[in-house]
């Protein structure tokens, strides 16, 4: 995709998004640098491997190896996010790219004119490489914000930016103290079938994340083992029915809502706030949807996760968060865009999934 047809996509997309649209789910009306697939209704698999093949939930995580560092650059917080007032905001960027392509036109825009401290930490390789390392650098990003912040950490993430932190959470225990706020936009919790279809089939190979994102990947199913959520942590899974790249998700038995373990969960779809909101495919999710941003924020503003009566529906006439510059708008959704599809093509390509850490599974002995 070059830039100027991505500002015409993005041209054509807010001008689609200005007309009303049927309230029933359609595939996605926004251009998209993800293969468009047609919201699936199949339902989840149960997983190949019993919980008992992997570690316990209570043992300690093992040492981090990459570099101290790499760690340390990886992460960027705003000055106010040293011995913070308030709960630190950590974002997570989700696959194919960074903090700022993914946030900065929206999210830390917002924060900038509320006065809001937040960090966000940058994963390896555009978070194109293996999820487990990945995970490391979450790990050590919550570590830190909440140590310099001296509170709890809020962390949000995109599609995969919404996995590395649960992984981390699953396979380091220490981190689940840390948290307060777990917000996720179109997380790939359970792994995606239009991954499965439309990026990683045997013939083409794929990425080492993306695989890892397919519909019950290996990663998945040790992020999910013996519980999917923990004490003390607000979980708010957001979704949306039209989201071409992360499905099923027509309901709250697709692959990004939460089910069971001791955490506090809401799973919803942004239809379930805005009804005729069909134009929010994958990056909106994450970037600009007006919908997503009240929710996220009435759950960071509120003891618990969000709850989605107390969103106000005038939020359905709004295009945008709070952030986002209309006018500036068309070049920053075509430069996320020209990302992720430069990255789609680019990337490295292996034959398989990545195999599981050894520190994931049960008969590890570094335990």
């Amino acid at each position: 995709m070059t830039l100027a047809s991505a500002v015409v996509l993005a041209s054509v997309m807010l001008a689609g998004q200005a007309v009303a649209a049927p309230p029933s789910p359609l595939p996605p009306l926004t251009p998209s640098p993800f293969p468009v697939v047609a919201p699936s209704d199949l339902p989840l698999p149960q997983p190949t491997l019993p919980d008992e093949t992997f570690a316990p939930v209570d043992r300690p995580g093992p040492e981090l190896s990459v570099p101290q560092g790499e760690l340390d650059a990886a992460v960027t917080c705003t000055a106010d996010a040293r011995d913070a007032d308030r709960d630190v905001a950590l974002f997570v960027p989700g696959t194919t790219l960074t903090p700022e392509v993914n946030f900065g036109f929206n999210w830390f825009s917002a924060l900038d004119d509320l006065g809001r401290p937040y960090c966000s930490v940058t994963l390896p390789n555009n978070a194109m490489t293996d999820t487990q390392i990945a995970a490391e650098y979450v790990v050590h990003a919550i570590r830190h914000v909440h140590g310099i912040s001296g509170h709890k950490v809020d962390v949000l993430g995109h599609s995969q930016g919404g996995t590395e932190p649960r992984f981390a959470m699953r396979f380091w225990p220490d981190l689940r103290e840390m948290v307060d706020d777990y917000v996720a936009f179109g997380a790939t919790n359970h792994g995606s079938i239009a991954i499965n279809g439309a990026l990683c089939t045997p013939a083409t190979g794929c990425a080492e994340a993306l695989w890892q994102q397919t519909l019950n990947s290996l990663y998945t199913q040790a992020i999910n083992s013996y519980q999917e959520t923990f004490a003390g942590i607000s979980y708010t899974q957001i979704y949306t029915r039209t989201d071409e790249f992360v499905q099923p998700n027509l309901d709250d038995s697709g692959t990004t809502s939460l089910r069971g373990g001791d955490g506090e969960i809401t799973n919803v779809a942004l239809q379930d706030v805005c009804l005729t909101d069909v134009a929010s495919e994958h990056l909106a999710i994450g970037t600009y949807s007006p919908v997503a941003y009240a929710l996220a924020m009435d759950a960071l503003d509120h003891d618990g996760p969000a709850d989605p009566a107390r969103v106000d529906r005038g939020v359905c006439t709004e295009l945008f968060m709070p952030g986002v510059d209309p006018l500036t708008f068309p070049i920053d959704y075509a430069a996320l865009a020209g990302v992720v599809a430069n990255q789609l093509a680019l990337a490295p390509k292996v034959e398989s999934e990545p195999e599981l850490r050894p520190y994931t599974l049960a008969d590890d002995e570094q335990g």
